[in-house]
């Protein structure tokens, strides 16, 4: 039987889509949302 292609991995997901402050955009969204008070920043 063959494998599952799609094998969900939460902690790789976070890895390559969550972290914001690679880029410029990213690193302004983060600010505002320090300002802002939030409890979690990123992905």
């Amino acid at each position: 039987m063959a494998k599952p292609t799609y094998n969900p991995s939460k902690l790789i997901r976070k890895r390559r889509h969550g972290f914001r402050a690679r880029t410029l955009a990213g690193g302004h969204v983060l600010k505002a949302r320090r300002a802002k008070g939030r409890a979690k920043l990123s992905a």
